[in-house]
């Protein structure tokens, strides 16, 4: 089971993450040093182009993707 930080606009990827298996947090909540993944709606992105990493977990911008192919993405992530 992995440890997977989500974004709290991301009901229906919370759930399907779970249903597989998955230990889903919060990002705003979660300690990202201690994830294995974190999922972004890419929603809030830096528009000065400037991004400081806090985690050296893959990191998954949702945006125009369905829930089936975040869950699919996270899990090829893992392997």
């Amino acid at each position: 089971m992995a440890r997977i930080a989500v974004e709290n606009s991301l009901q229906d990827v919370k759930d399907a993450l779970q249903q597989g298996g998955h230990e889903v947090v919060s990002v705003d909540n979660a300690s990202l040093q201690n994830c294995d993944c974190c999922v972004i709606s890419g929603q809030d992105k830096d528009v000065l182009g400037i991004a400081e990493t806090t985690t050296k977990a893959s990191v998954i911008n949702a945006q125009g993707m369905t829930s089936d192919q975040i869950v699919e993405r996270v899990n090829q992530s893992l392997s």
